[in-house]
């Protein structure tokens, strides 16, 4: 049964990728995320390419979660496991909430519709981080798409609202309306 989904707002969103070899110029995947976020309205407000390090990680969500004009942060690369892949690992303490379906509904369609059995290597993270939607997916262009298309995009703006709906500020804006 489909969830029923009001019209929701544009999102703001911060972009990051995790990558030893990339550059701007070279981050398809991120040009991806942007583009497909574009597409639907959408607003970027940071992109960042950035090292495969705990703290360069941490301290760039912390950047984007911190930022007034951040709603959401998605995050590709560095999810794999080898030892220098740390992604999770960074951004999972950062996490006031955990959403744990988004990794396995993310596995379960790279199963299906990408990779197959090699789908059980990918890890990928979501949750709510100081109010703002945190989403984390593997690096490759077909899994950032995948991820985008099946998952986000259709929840983006429900995840945002739904974050946002009882904060005391929205409350105490809502009694002066």
């Amino acid at each position: 049964m489909a969830h029923d989904h009001q019209k929701h707002s544009p999102v703001s969103c911060a972009v990051i990728t995790v990558s030893d070899t990339r550059n701007k110029e070279t981050d398809k995947s991120g040009k991806i995320i942007m583009e497909l976020l574009s597409a639907v309205d959408h607003k970027v407000n940071m992109y960042e390419v950035i090292s495969d390090e705990r703290a360069s990680i941490r301290d760039t969500i912390e950047k984007a979660i911190t930022d007034p004009t951040i709603e959401a942060v998605i995050v590709n690369g560095g999810t794999g496991i080898s030892y220098r892949d740390v992604t999770i690992e960074s951004i999972q303490p950062l996490l006031d909430k955990e959403l744990p379906g988004f990794g396995e509904l993310f596995r379960y369609l790279s199963y299906q519709f990408d990779i197959g059995t090699a789908s059980m290597l990918s890890r990928a993270i979501c949750g709510v981080a100081n109010n703002r939607i945190i989403f984390s997916t593997p690096g490759s262009s077909g899994a950032v798409k995948l991820a985008m298309e099946r998952l986000i995009l259709p929840e983006l703006g429900h995840t945002v609202a739904e974050v946002n709906k009882d904060l005391p500020i929205r409350d105490e804006e809502n009694r002066n309306s």
